[in-house]
């Protein structure tokens, strides 16, 4: 069975916290904190790019304004 994944963004006071990570548990899903997910994007991310400043500028100028 294939199963749809649907991204939420949840607002939880903290005393409630473990009672939700246990849900989470239970029901076999994952959560991420917006600090967690920083922190994975950071550790992932390309650390040599080759691009210069010109580049970068060439593209803004394509995609925002269609140059």
């Amino acid at each position: 069975m294939e199963t749809t994944i649907q991204s939420v963004y949840l607002n939880i006071p903290k005393a409630d916290m473990k009672f939700f990570k246990e849900l989470v548990k239970k029901m076999g899903w994952s959560v991420e904190t917006k600090e967690s997910l920083l922190k994975n994007y950071i550790s992932n991310r390309p650390t040599k790019v080759d691009l210069s400043d010109e580049d970068i500028m060439k593209e803004v100028n394509e995609v925002r304004y269609r140059k």
